[in-house]
């Protein structure tokens, strides 16, 4: 798989597929650039050796139509502050226009085209449509960690018109490395937490962390149906009524393996979902009547850390609760200094899944950690072990 450390951009048209996928406020303003910045050492490589730039990327999920919210154009202004250097805007870009102006621009110059999903062929994967943008460059570097999971047009199929001249990017291969480096290390023990609000769409990779992890610490939402599962009373909590012999079953698996299962045992409860709602602490088997589980309680936060604090290799996706309100944090809050603190007495922690890298930033903790992933589904789908269409695209 070529790098593109290894190649001259001189001469070249560059697309670039990146993940510029970012939040905005309702005027439009990013609140979180951390996508951007995470793209410009493969632009400014690009331009600097003096091809020319061309940039590609979804903007939130637009339903194949326009939405003035998620046009890209509400990006150039910070993508031109952080590169310093001007940034011409292609709405049009299929038209015969769009290649003219690109091949009279002058070295150096970056472009960045209207948001693909705006396509209905796009998320289709369609191959027309891949190869009526591949017509706009000459090289293709794929550096959207985040989408490489997806067989869309502009990550998988487009790569197909530009045989041997394709690579990934700088943050692709840190990516890359950074996963690779968690998957073969042998410093142990080895934890993973995983939370969020469901079971499903984190079995697979339950069952794949089974054969490298010694410690798998279940939270979030998901560890309810666990322990519903398990005979527990969890009222009004969220479950997943259709995963309970799921659940059962992979806490037999955690077993056979050798692994150890960490499931909270006591948890913070709301009589509704709002942060000033009426609260209460419970033994997560015996959740009051009326009320949800909205947090892990003090017990499971000291059990969850302790075994944090002596790992050497931590990955993290998902978090304990409802972070995003101030009532229901503290799980999260003291799982992420935990992790913080295994970091800096040595051990090496990965940490992905946008709720995850949203509450270690909430919690300052972004520099306290070895590696903050920009794709938590593309992330998951790589520890599951399973192939990436992105990538493979960029292997053929």
């Amino acid at each position: 798989m070529k790098k593109i450390s290894n190649i001259n951009f001189s001469d070249k048209v560059a697309l670039i597929r990146v993940d510029f996928n970012v939040p905005l406020d309702n005027n439009l303003t990013i609140t979180d650039n951390s996508r951007i910045i995470g793209a410009l050492d493969t632009i400014n490589y690009v331009i600097k050796s003096g091809g020319k730039a061309v940039i590609l990327s979804h903007l939130g999920r637009p339903d194949g139509k326009f939405e003035s919210h998620f046009s890209l154009i509400n990006i150039i202004p910070e993508l031109s502050k952080l590169l310093n250097h001007k940034v011409e805007f292609l709405q049009n870009y299929l038209e015969k226009s769009a290649v003219e102006k690109i091949e009279t621009s002058e070295p150096g110059s970056v472009f960045l085209l209207e948001n693909m999903r705006f396509n209905k062929n796009e998320k289709l994967g369609c191959e027309s449509f891949a190869k009526d943008i591949a017509r706009l460059g000459n090289w293709y570097i794929n550096d959207a960690f985040g989408t490489l999971h997806r067989d869309h047009a502009s990550t998988s199929k487009i790569a197909a018109f530009f045989n041997n001249k394709k690579s990934i990017g700088f943050l692709v291969e840190k990516e890359l490395l950074a996963l690779k480096s968690v998957m073969k290390n042998t410093n142990r023990p080895v934890t993973a937490i995983i939370g969020g609000a469901k079971i499903s769409g984190k079995i697979d990779v339950i069952r794949s962390l089974y054969n490298v992890v010694d410690n798998l610490i279940i939270g979030g939402g998901m560890a309810y149906s666990f322990i519903k599962a398990l005979g527990g009373e969890v009222s009004r909590s969220l479950v997943e009524e259709d995963k309970l012999s799921l659940a059962k079953e992979l806490v037999v698996e955690a077993n056979n393996k050798n692994v150890n299962l960490l499931l909270p045992i006591d948890s913070v409860n709301g009589s509704e979902f709002s942060n000033d709602c009426l609260i209460n602490n419970s033994d997560i088997y015996r959740i009051p009547k009326e009320f949800a589980g909205f947090d892990i309680g003090e017990k499971s936060i000291q059990l969850f850390c302790a075994a944090i604090l002596k790992s050497k290799t931590i990955i993290w996706n998902g978090p304990m609760g409802v972070f995003e309100m101030s009532s229901f944090e503290n799980g999260t809050k003291k799982v992420g200094f935990a992790v913080a603190e295994a970091t800096k007495n040595g051990a090496f922690s990965l940490v992905g899944g946008g709720d995850s890298v949203a509450a270690i930033k909430t919690f300052g903790l972004t520099d306290s950690v070895s590696y903050v992933s920009t794709g938590g589904g593309a992330m998951l789908k790589y520890l599951e072990g399973k192939n990436l269409p992105g990538l493979c695209a960029i292997e053929d």
